[in-house]
Parts: structure tokens; sequence; C-alpha cells
């Protein structure tokens, strides 16, 4: 496929060409038409001139002088030819010049009225003659009706026509290779921002560059930052992937230490089982803790609006299966047609956590509320219970950074420390403990809106 570049200057050229091409052949003529007006002024006023000259005496007999106004009339072979005819076409006189030339001149079906037009002699002659027919009252009050008749060569308008269309087609073409350069120099200003773009781009695979630069025009901008959202959203979750994978590694270290230890050492069955039930439980909570950590998406750019209620309730109505012997009341309290634009995998990650969370510790029952700030611009989602609630000396331990999964368990287990990582990591948010109204715990989250 054509370049933008190529497309924009091939486009253009065609455009160009075409109007220049209008505008020669409009131009053309335009020449055309007044130089046929030209040659009809013209003759006609030869005309005129002989009517000047001529003089009917009282026979009726056509008097021309020798001496004629116009000198070429005088010339054979100068290209301007005359004569005068009585209708119905009896000639009367005709010009030195018109010696042994025959003009097929047309007679004028009205008086006073000139006609013009392009005739051939029988030696190849090409003419515009004009045939111009008067009522000539003699001394006598008769009547006598002339038609006076003038033909010149086409070469006068012909070689006038020549010279003009080699200048007119010579200065378009000129025009248009300026304006072809000209065209090549505004492209190239005006696609600049792109080919930059482009540049910066492969900088940023190549590693030298992080990100595009914020200097573009209005109707970039808004493309280069997708792209540094796109860029920093991959960057994200690959840095994400990787800490995950490192912690893992690095939790996995002491089970399998032990697990080794138990295996070469002399330890009674019973305590082996022991041994093996506690390693495998604590690796199995790790990996269930890093994954979920991992398969955070973060934000994503141009992600679609996610309705809260219709998730929430989907949540809520599998939450009420699993925890069905306990008879829970699970409500939710939702601004209406509120919706947020993030992944849907993690919004149901962190609504999932929390209200299992509150399921688990609850006794009758459990409330979420979805709400938006004053200003609009963060989500509020706030899970209460009426459980036992947090001591003070479990907060800070449950929400601290840095603490892993083997730490976290102890309170809520991992499902707090998950929704910590997304929200506060992915989502640059916050996650507040606290007390129930219910008289249990409240757990509120705020995942900022991002333009």
């Amino acid at each position: 496929m054509l370049s933008l570049n190529a497309r924009l200057t091939l486009a253009a050229s065609i455009t160009l060409a075409a109007f220049l091409g209008v505008t020669g052949l409009a131009l053309d003529r335009a020449f055309v038409d007044a130089g046929l007006a030209a040659v009809r002024d013209r003759l006609q006023g030869q005309v005129y001139t002989l009517l000047a000259a001529a003089e009917v005496d009282a026979s009726g007999r056509l008097l021309m002088p020798r001496a004629l106004p116009e000198a070429r009339l005088a010339s054979p072979e100068s290209g301007l030819y005359a004569r005068v005819v009585a209708s119905p076409g009896t000639p009367l006189w005709h010009s030195p010049s018109l010696l042994g030339i025959d003009v097929p001149f047309a007679t004028p079906a009205q008086d006073g009225v000139a006609e013009l037009e392009p005739v051939e002699t029988a030696d190849g002659r090409a003419l515009y003659a004009l045939s111009f027919a008067v009522t000539w009252e003699t001394e006598t009050s008769s009547s006598l009706r002339l038609v006076f008749q003038v033909a010149e060569t086409r070469a006068i308008l012909d070689n006038q026509l020549a010279h003009f269309r080699r200048s007119l087609w010579g200065w378009l073409v000129a025009a248009a290779l300026a304006l072809l350069v000209v065209q090549g120099l505004v492209l190239r200003f005006g696609l600049s921002p792109l080919r930059r773009v482009g540049a910066e781009l492969d900088e940023v695979e190549a590693g030298s560059r992080r990100s595009l630069s914020n200097r573009y025009p209005r109707e970039i901008a808004r493309l280069s930052g997708r792209i540094n959202a796109f860029i920093d959203s991959g960057r994200g979750r690959l840095q994400r992937s990787r800490d995950a994978l490192a912690a893992l590694a690095h939790s996995l270290k002491t089970p399998l230490a032990v697990l080794t230890s138990v295996t070469e050492g002399d330890a009674d069955a019973d305590g082996m089982r022991r041994a093996l039930q506690e390693q495998t439980t604590r690796m199995r909570r790790t990996i269930d803790y890093q994954l979920q950590r991992a398969a955070a998406s973060g934000p994503t750019p141009m992600a679609p609006a996610v309705a809260l209620e219709p998730l929430a309730r989907r949540l809520l109505d599998a939450l009420s299966k699993v925890y069905a012997d306990k008879s829970l009341q699970l409500e939710i309290d939702a601004a209406p047609g509120i919706a947020f634009n993030a992944d849907e995998g993690d919004l149901t990650e962190i609504l999932g956590n929390l209200l299992d969370n509150a399921c688990k510790w609850a006794r009758a029952r459990v409330r979420l509320r979805i709400d938006t700030a004053p200003a609009a611009d963060a989500l509020i989602l706030r899970v209460e219970d009426d459980g036992r609630g947090f001591p003070d000396s479990e907060r800070d331990a449950v929400l601290a950074r840095g603490v892993r999964a083997d730490g976290d368990t102890e309170g809520q287990g991992i499902g707090l420390a998950v929704v910590r990582d997304i929200v506060v990591e992915a989502y640059d948010g916050r996650v507040e403990l606290g007390a129930s109204e219910l008289g249990g715990a409240a757990v509120e989250v705020r995942l900022p809106r991002r333009g």
C-alpha cells in the first residue's frame, strides 16, 4: 500500500494536473473566441470602409475608386480579398487581390446582418469570409441590393493561436512544476510530525527512548498520548509479571528448603505428612496470590466503560450459592447507570476478593456500595459486613507494602493483598480499612478516573 505521503502527493498532483488542464482548455477556448471576434470586427471594418468608398450612379452602376483605402486589397496573394455583388449574385466589382481566386462566399439572408464563416477555396486556401448586404437607394428612387463580401486568410489567426498556445502551455507546465515543488515542501512540512512519530517509535522499539515526546500538533497530540498510554500499559504489565515471577521464586525457596530437609531427614511418617501438608498449602497459597497479582491488566488505553451494578450482581449471585449455608443477606447500593473505564477482569478481581472476604467473615449481612467522588474524578467501592472487623493491630500489617502472601494470610488471606496490588500499584488508587456501620469490617477502594 502507498505511504501517506505518496497518496497525498499523487492525489494532489492529479488534482493539480486536472485543474491546470481545465484552466488551459478554458483559456484556449476564450482566446479562440476572442480571435474570431477580432476577425469579425476586422472584416466588418473593411466592409464599412468599402461602403464609404462605394458610389452608385444614376444608371445604377457601382463605382469604386482606383486607389483602395486598404493597400492589401490591391496586392495579389496578400491574404485579404473583397468583392461586391448584386443580389442574387451578379459580380459588380472585385479587388485586384482576388484575381484568379474563387472564394465561395455565402449570400446573407437579410440586410444589415454580417455573416462570418470559415470557407476553403478550390485550390486549398483556408479563409474567413464575411458577407454584408445593404439596399442602396439610387437617384432615380429605385433600389439596388448590394452584398459586400470580404475574406481574410486563416493563417493570421492560426499563427496567433499557435503562438498563444505555446506560451500558454509553456507557462502552465512551468507553473505546474513550481506548484509540485511547493506542494512537496508543504507536504513534507505538514507530515513531518508523523515522520517524527515513526522515528520516535523506532527509538522506543530499540530501547533508546521510553516514550514519545509531547511536542506535537493538536491533531497528533492525542494519538501520541494514546500510544504512550499503550507503551506504559505494556511496560507495566511486563514489570508486574517479572515482579510476580521474582516474588514467586523467592517465596517458594523456603518451603522447598523445608521439604528437602524433611525428605533427607529421619522424621517419622506423621511428621513428614504434617510437614508436606503445611508446605504444600503454603506453596499453593503463594502461587495463587502471585498469579492473581500478575493477572492484573492495569489501566488500558481506550478501555470500554464497564457497568458496575450488573457485574456486582453476578458476583453476589455466585457468592450466595457458595455461602448458601450461612443464609447471608447480600445488599447492593449503586448509583444508577454508574460505569468505569477499566479492565473488566481487574474490576472483577477487586470486587470478587472484597465480597468473598466479607462473606467469609460476615455473620448475616454484607453490603456493597458503588458511587463516585463528589467531583466525579474517582470510583468508590465500599464493602461492609457484620463480622468481627479488623483489629487495630492488624490494619497496617494487612495493607503494608512489600508484605508477602505468607504474611498477609494471617489476617484476611491473600484477597486484600491482591486488591491492594491491583488498586495501588496498577491504578494508583487507594485502599482504606475501617469499621462498618453493620458492626464489622469495612473496606473502601478509590480508583481514579483517567482522562
